[in-house]
């Protein structure tokens, strides 16, 4: 009612800021956090282990909400079993000209062309390392989505994924990189396999250098946080247990099957922890830029099981994309998903949506 009445005649993106500016201020305050979070998570679902974590329920929210790590408290409030942050760049960049958001009500679906707007890697991992300070930023299970930077040439992506990974890492319980949005130039070109394994294993130096630095007292500006999550409830990656930061890769839902089986293979070979399926699609007719929403959702299923049957069981698959109903929610569990997300269905359907479906996972 409140989205047909008001939200919907607003601009997307303004009604965006709106609605996080409320969640934002309501998880800040501890006494008002736990009201909310009485009101809209009425039932908590038993926990999954994953990364080596208690992960309070199946949903989680996907990246491309908070985009500069904001908020966390706030969406965990509202019932999100985690959070993916981001899409995070080494360098701060204001993303495309608007208007790069809308609204195709018709399908409950979104198309946008953001551009990777966010504050930059270094800013957003000094604020990380201060939400990790908190209780709830202990508690709360963080993923950080991490992007190229726009004017950063292809040939030098994997020097920018080592940049980002390197500051980031020690506030993440796991990183994904992202080669899989339509809205950087030339983006999607890094899936191809020999182009993903240099951005991949660039990332993967990144992270592991990020954790030796911030273990050894040497990451500049974050050593007052403690790089321990895991059981020690403390936030971020738990370098003492000799682990890396778990790294999966993000992809587009426009691959062939082929495509996405050699990218499977890299993930085995490289040792990745699972992939994240899919991103927005660019197979539709509303005009440049990615959709999301259900249209995705059978694609997504497709993906999600393909990836399964090449990864086995060990791996991690999150899957993403059109998941409004608990059926949704389970066919992508049915096909192998280890968790899910979602994002467009949360805009739709308020702020009970995330609470309501991860009761009945």
């Amino acid at each position: 009612m409140l989205f047909e009445r008001l939200l919907v005649r607003l601009d997307p993106e303004l009604a965006h800021r709106l609605a996080f500016v409320a969640i934002r201020v309501a998880g800040a305050i501890p006494p008002v956090r736990a009201v909310v979070h009485r009101i809209f998570v009425r039932r908590r679902p038993p926990p999954v282990c994953v990364f080596g974590r208690d992960v309070p329920g199946r949903l989680g929210l996907a990246a491309g909400f908070a985009k500069n790590a904001e908020g966390i408290a706030g969406l965990t409030m509202l019932g999100f079993s985690h959070v993916e942050v981001g899409t995070v760049t080494t360098l701060a960049q204001s993303g495309n000209e608007p208007p790069r958001l809308w609204r195709i009500t018709e399908r409950r679906a979104l198309r946008n062309r953001m551009g990777f707007n966010n504050q930059g890697a270094a800013r957003i991992a000094r604020r990380l390392a201060r939400v990790r300070r908190t209780r709830a930023g202990r508690d709360a299970i963080v993923g950080v989505n991490i992007g190229k930077s726009k004017v950063t040439p292809l040939d030098r992506a994997p020097a920018d994924y080592r940049t980002s990974a390197r500051l980031l890492a020690p506030h993440a319980d796991y990183l994904v990189v992202n080669v899989s949005s339509p809205n950087t130039p030339g983006l999607r070109d890094l899936q191809e396999t020999e182009a993903l394994r240099a951005v991949l294993q660039a990332a993967r130096q990144g992270a592991d250098d990020g954790v030796a630095a911030m273990r050894d007292g040497r990451a500049c500006g974050l050593s007052a946080t403690r790089p321990n999550a895991g059981h020690s409830g403390a936030g971020g990656w738990d370098a003492r247990r000799g682990g890396r930061v778990p790294l999966l890769v993000k992809i587009a839902p426009d691959l062939s099957d082929d495509d996405i089986d050699q990218i499977a293979d890299l993930a085995s070979e490289l040792g990745l922890a699972g992939v994240v399926a899919v991103n927005t699609t660019i197979g539709h007719e509303y005009g440049p830029g990615g959709l999301s929403g259900p249209p995705l959702r059978e694609r997504g299923v497709e993906v999600v099981r393909r990836l399964r049957e090449r990864l086995g069981s060990e791996a991690v698959v999150i899957g993403v994309g059109g998941i409004e109903r608990p059926e949704d929610a389970r066919a992508y569990l049915a096909a192998g998903a280890t968790l899910v997300q979602a994002y467009t269905a949360f805009i739709y359907w308020g702020p009970a949506w995330a609470g309501r479906l991860n009761a009945v996972l």
